[in-house]
């Protein structure tokens, strides 16, 4: 036997070798592997063998590969291994961790890796039933040496991770070893801490002693090992150990966040400590880091932050020294910072709530902590610190605290600093630099997180106002005066030699602009009437107005302060003026150039869109105080609409929307309506023009019209088409515009004598007229002929019209190609440079803005026009004939009830017919795609680029349609009141709904969960059969965020209103069968494979009775238990048979369904490890005698002669059937009924994660009424184990035991083997 091991393992040594030698053939590797995986699976001497491999004296590979056959016998041999050889190699594991390593510091990492493997799974076959002195024998280890203390401590965190955090084991053996863990947790706890303690004082001893350098880094690494075996355990164990002896752990952990080697363990163990959930009085001893100790020692790391981070290496090439950042220490104070997070969330959920908690005495300390990140080079830490000063800011006691008003000061001023947007990766002008190289890949990444950072700085910026308004009222102008005095300072300029976007004057404006705005905003909020500086906001606002500048960049932040400020306008009118006539002439603005036919740059066209929107926000918020002037600005408007080259399009119906906000404020259905008339006269006049029709009623013409068919130049000049695309685009922009913004009055006053309101509808509801409604409906007949043009755009003979040079006018243009790809937008241009387009992307723009402004129209025209609109004769065929692929949502939630039959129903019927095709084609070119395997068109695809992101693109288009043909269906057809959008429910919810519907799978509620228009659409047959098609085709379809979203809201709800009718056998089958496909597909996530189980179960349930072809569906499911759905079918069709609840019943199902459930790639071809359950330790056996035959129990011992005979002879009177009598509290069928509620207790108890158990029963009465309630008065007690644990009979008691005085009411029916918990009520 030994020369076969020794031959053997010769073998082995050489196989291992090859493998691991790179110079080796793939041919021969794969032949080691294979010789060495056959071994493992079939040699019967792989012990001795793996004894000899893992011996000291081979190399650490070969070592490595003897552990690995050691664990692979443990983990698939270990059930058919006879007691003494489990025995032998239990005892040559051990000795391998005592006496087979090399010294701490020059053993492998991946061996004791190995080791510690080999030890856990030996644990986790035999602890503790066969294997009792486990923790005694870890324990004695520790005193061999460092290296043993250190495996222990591995083992000791291997086992935690596989038990509690990764659940690698069946569940009794999980159980047992937890509530194991969980009994002997004060002795491991306390051996851990002994364990950090000594090698902590052992470390500062040594590593200051010359020559000790080697044996201290030894004792420093077990202390590294320490805590991170601490940190595995804290996650989860009782609060009390880890609070436990005045917080000595936390205490500890404090100190050695000013040891270099130990900090990032230490403060990692501390985070996951503090960031502890649970029952506030539990974490009340938390409070202790803020005593001075603690609160001391983390001040002092925050504040040395900088020091800690940073290295200054010389470079060869440079005298200067280079800044480095440490990343270890960088990594330490990001977790610092979390630290500091998560205390102060704790402090804020405490303070003020029903635990009586003070404000710590060293909240100050605390919050200079926190400034000191606050304020730090690195700006990933500077935006750690956000959430929780806003937290603090609007707390409603600490608020309120000095300390926190005056610290709310110092973050105003230090904010006037942070939003200051420096620190790109690619530069070296700023410390901040060598932090965002760390944290950023590119500066597109970098500009992303910025602006996030920017939107949190002024939430809480907001917070800080309501604390003190007027400081920061005087921060905002004292900052906006100084930049108003300033000169600009270029630095990088453009061609124009104006300012670019990294120039020192535009970051500061850009920063300033973003703080007086937050300021401002939130002081109209906060001060009112006298309290508001109406004279110093109007100076403020006059020297902005009186500031002038040519740069664009800086223009544009002064018209964001002039909207800031705008409110103080209200207060002087006089000042109107003035204001439009700066904001008008940032309209018209533009640079002179050299060449006069460039484009404008970019820079400048967004100052004019600026302004724009700036009138436009104006009349929206102030119309009413703004109509004095209505007059001057449709002249001035006037005017510039004269001048063709001086607005474009866009501009113009800019400020034709603002005209109509005003226009709203006349409150006069006649004058606003001659105002729109007269506004609108020359669009409507080109838009109905004999030419425009003849132009939009055919493809071939329209083509022509707009130069698709001309050949394309790269020149602007020869564009000659350019002008006819322009006004087709204004008329539509124009109404668009007019659509959106024209209103009746909303007080139903106003509007009455205004002449808006024309009727009401029959449930009472005023209708009203729109003053655009007659302009509108003049111009829609050429917005659906333009619509129904533009689809006919892709017929095959139109697409040959289009020139060479426009061949690609329909694709998408790059921006929202980038988008729907999820690709960052490329960097902004520095330099500003103008804007130049060839005619293709100028076409492709023109096709993609006036097919978007087509269908807004529709959908506003809904909402806008109501009744107008509705009642169009012939509305249904129109929109069918044109728009019916892409209707808008709120076209069909606008439309009122009445219209549902005539209007609606014509159209959902060609649309998801339509759909239904279309996507199914689309679904199965991207299922058959990932599914193919032939190298030959893979490396075709690979090799072209293009065609690779053309199908990305195509794909990601038709998973973002097939999102909105369902969400039109749920929103369109499912009842609000059951479903909620998803950004309200998570996935748990939605699977709560679904499992609500079990309950009334068959109730007599056809359409309970439909909407109005949903239960007029199942009335017709062909449609709501096209909805059910879409929905349960729609499971197979590669797309997880689809299947589950439709299985758990959309299919059920569906099919349910129709179970109880005629359906065909087939449609049944299909139903479950297309099911059982989008498990096959999808049920390798665990959310999707919940839901569909779920859905499989109701329509099996609810069908089966009626359709015995389901059985035969489900009997074609591979490896079934023919005998387990046997009894699954007697349950079902059996009203006698014994019914399971929802629980066991989802089991059972999900049992039966098992073979086709889908697995992962990675889970399909993985050997299972198989793990005996032993003999459980915390539950008792039950009883083997007789209950019935050794005591009378329930009815039976009620009405008994012998009880009856008893009672006469005693002379007792005897009570009333109903009347509660006594009953001893030590009888069976008490006990047995006080453990059931304590279960139940146990159970519904979610705000205790700790489970109850009966410390006495102290009364007991028993009713006879339906049944018989037992009245029980209960004392619990509160145990150290979780509440998912099945009996607590065994369970230990809590050090501090916390008690209950119960009073429960459990009602038992015998005939029915039934227990009811009726009354639970405990103080």
């Amino acid at each position: 036997m030994s020369d076969q091991v020794a031959t053997m393992c010769d073998q082995l040594i050489k196989a291992v070798n090859v493998m691991m030698d790179p110079g080796t053939n793939q041919i021969y590797r794969l032949e080691a592997l294979k010789f060495c995986e056959e071994f493992k699976e079939s040699c019967t001497f792989c012990v001795p063998c793996g004894l000899q491999l893992a011996e000291k004296t081979q190399t650490s590979v070969v070592r490595h590969f003897g552990l690995q056959i050691l664990e692979h016998v443990i983990k698939f041999r270990w059930n058919d291994m006879p007691q003494p050889e489990k025995v032998q190699l239990k005892n040559c594991a051990m000795q391998l961790l005592s006496t087979g390593t090399l010294s701490i510091l020059e053993e492998e990492s991946h061996i004791k890796d190995v080791l510690s493997r080999i030890t856990v799974e030996m644990i986790k076959r035999e602890w503790p039933q066969h294997w009792p002195d486990m923790l005694k024998e870890m324990e004695a280890l520790t005193s061999l040496g460092e290296s043993q203390t250190e495996l222990v401590m591995l083992i000791l965190l291997r086992l935690a991770e596989d038990v509690i955090t990764f659940q690698t084991l069946p569940t009794q053996r999980r159980r047992d070893i937890q509530q194991t863990l969980t009994q002997n947790m004060d002795n491991i706890f306390s051996f851990i801490l002994a364990i950090l303690q000594i090698n902590v004082d052992d470390y500062r001893k040594l590593k200051s002693i010359p020559g000790q350098e080697l044996q201290a880094k030894a004792h420093c690494r077990v202390a590294v090992t320490t805590l991170n075996t601490l940190a595995g355990y804290i996650d989860w164990i009782a609060l009390a150990h880890i609070t436990n002896d005045n917080c000595r752990l936390l205490e500890m952990l404090c100190l050695l966040l000013s040891e270099g080697e130990l900090q990032l363990e230490a403060v990692e163990c501390l985070l996951i400590a503090i960031s502890r959930k649970g029952k506030l009085e539990d974490r009340k001893p938390l409070m202790l880091l803020f005593d001075d100790l603690a609160i001391n020692y983390i001040l002092s790391a925050a504040q040395s932050a900088d020091g800690a981070a940073i290295s200054n290496q010389p470079s060869p090439t440079q005298p200067v020294e280079k800044v480095v950042v440490v990343e270890r220490h960088y990594i330490f104070l990001k977790r610092l910072c979390q630290v500091l997070c998560a205390l102060g969330s704790q402090v804020t959920s405490l303070v003020g709530s029903d635990v009586a908690v003070e404000t710590p005495a060293n909240l100050n300390k605390y919050m200079e902590a926190m400034l000191s990140f606050t304020t730090h080079h690195s700006q990933f830490l500077k935006s750690s610190t956000q959430i929780m000063w806003g937290t603090l800011f609007r707390h409603e006691i600490l608020s309120k605290v000095p300390v926190v008003v005056e610290m709310s000061l110092k973050y105003l001023k230090t904010t006037r600093t942070n939003l200051i947007k420096t620190g790109y990766p690619s530069r070296n002008d700023s410390p901040s630099c060598e932090y965002s190289r760390m944290d950023f890949d590119s500066d597109e990444e970098f500009g992303s997180f910025f602006n996030l950072f920017r939107s949190q700085q002024g939430e809480v910026v907001r917070s800080a106002c309501r604390l003190v308004p007027m400081e920061a009222l005087g921060d905002a102008a004292e900052w906006l005066g100084y930049q108003l005095s300033s000169p600009i300072i270029t630095g990088i300029t453009n061609a124009e030699g104006l300012c670019s976007i990294l120039s020192p004057s535009v970051v500061q404006w850009d920063a300033m602009t973003v703080f007086s705005e937050c300021v401002l905003g939130q002081t109209f909020r906060n001060l009112t009437g006298e309290k508001l500086p109406i004279d110093q906001g109007i100076e403020l606002l006059q020297a902005v107005l009186s500031y002038e500048t040519k740069d664009p960049l800086i223009l544009s932040c002064v018209l964001t302060n002039i909207s800031a400020l705008f409110p103080f306008v209200t207060h002087r009118p006089n000042i109107l003026p003035q204001v439009l006539t700066k904001v008008f002439a940032a309209i018209v603005f533009d640079i002179p150039q050299g060449d006069s036919k460039a484009p404008r740059t970019r820079a400048v066209k967004n100052v004019r869109r600026h302004a724009c929107s700036s009138i436009i926000k104006m009349c929206r918020d102030y119309s009413p105080f703004i109509l004095p002037c209505f007059d001057m600005l449709y002249d001035y408007v006037k005017k510039l609409f004269a001048d063709e080259a001086l607005l474009m399009q866009m501009e113009k119906c800019a400020l034709m929307e603002a005209l109509v906000l005003i226009g709203n404020q006349f409150k006069d259905y006649a004058k606003q309506k001659a105002f729109l008339e007269e506004l609108m006269a020359p669009v409507v006049a080109r838009w109905t023009s004999s030419e425009t029709s003849h132009v939009l009623s055919d493809a071939a013409v329209f083509l022509s019209y707009v130069g698709a068919d001309q050949v394309s130049e790269q020149t602007k000049d020869t564009d000659v088409y350019g002008n006819n695309r322009v006004q087709l685009s204004y008329c539509l922009q124009a109404m668009l515009a007019v659509v959106k913004r024209s209103r009746w009055p909303a007080d139903l006053g106003e509007a009455t004598a205004g002449g808006f309101l024309v009727g009401s509808t029959p449930s009472g509801a005023p209708l009203f007229s729109n003053p655009c409604s007659s302009l509108v409906l003049a111009m829609l007949p050429n917005v659906l002929t333009l619509i129904r043009t533009q689809n006919n755009l892709f017929a095959p003979e139109n697409l040959a019209r289009l020139s060479p040079g426009y061949a690609k006018a329909y694709d998408l243009i790059d921006v929202e190609k980038n988008c729907v790809l999820g690709l960052p937008h490329p960097l902004i241009d520095i330099y500003d440079t103008p804007v130049y387009k060839g005619n293709l992307e100028r076409m492709q723009g023109f096709f993609c803005t006036l097919y978007d402004n087509c269908y807004h129209i529709l959908g506003n025209a809904g909402h806008s026009l109501t009744r107008d609109f509705y009642t169009i004769d012939g509305l249904a065929e129109k929109l069918v004939g044109s728009a019916f692929v892409s209707l808008d949502h709120q076209l069909v939630l606008s439309c009122p009830q009445e219209y549902y039959e005539s209007l609606l129903c014509p159209l959902v019927g060609p649309l998801f017919t339509y759909m239904l095709q279309r996507l199914n084609v689309k679904w199965q070119i991207i299922n058959q795609r990932s599914s193919s395997n032939g190298d030959e068109e893979e490396e075709e695809a690979v090799s072209e680029e293009s065609q690779v992101t053309q199908e990305m693109l195509e794909e990601q288009l038709v998973r973002l349609v097939t999102r909105e043909v369902l969400d039109l269906l749920t929103v369109s057809f499912i009842s609000k009141r059951v479903h909620e959008p998803a950004g309200n429910k998570d996935d748990g919810e939605e699977e709560e709904m679904m499992t609500d519907l079990v309950q009334t799978a068959v109730s007599g509620q056809p359409a309970e969960d439909l909407t109005e228009l949903g239960k007029c659409i199942l009335k017709h047959e062909d449609i709501y059969m096209n909805l059910l098609t879409i929905s349960f085709v729609a499971l197979s379809w590669k797309d997880t965020n689809i299947c589950h979203r439709t299985a758990s809201m959309i299919c059920w709800n569906l099919l349910r209103q129709v179970v109880g009718g005629n359906l065909l056998p087939d449609a049944a089958t299909w139903f479950l069968i297309s099911t059982l496909k989008g498990l096959q597909l999808h049920g390798q996530h665990e959310v999707c494979c919940a839901t569909l189980t779920l859905l499989a179960m109701l329509i099996y349930e609810n069908l089966r009775p009626r359709y015995a072809e389901l059985r035969a569906v489900m009997s074609q499911i591979p490896d079934i238990n023919m005998e387990a759905l046997d009894q699954y079918d007697h349950r079902l069709l059996d009203p006698k048979a014994q019914k399971f609840g929802d629980k066991k019943r989802k089991d059972q199902f999900k049992k039966l369904i098992a073979g086709t459930i889908g697995k992962a790639l990675c889970e399909q071809f993985r050997k299972e490890v198989h793990i005996r359950n032993l003999p459980s330790l915390f539950k008792k056996p039950k009883p083997e005698r007789d209950l019935l035959a050794t005591e009378a129990l329930g009815l039976e011992a009620l009405f008994s002669p012998q009880r009856a005979t008893a009672a006469l002879v005693d002379g007792a009177a005897q009570p009333m059937t109903g009347e509660p009598r006594a009953i001893p509290q030590n009888r069976t069928d008490v006990v047995r009924a006080a453990r059931f509620a304590v279960a139940n207790f146990n159970e519904a108890n979610i705000d205790d994660i700790y489970a109850y158990k009966i410390l006495n029963i102290t009364s007991a009465k028993i009713q006879i009424v339906a049944g018989v309630n037992y009245i029980l008065d209960v004392r619990l007690g509160r145990t150290s184990y979780k509440r998912s644990t099945p009996s607590t009979e065994q369970c230990v008691l809590q050090t501090q035991v916390k008690t209950l005085q119960c009073r429960f009411i459990i009602t038992e029916i015998p005939w029915k083997n039934l227990f009811i918990l009726a009354l639970k009520r405990c103080v």
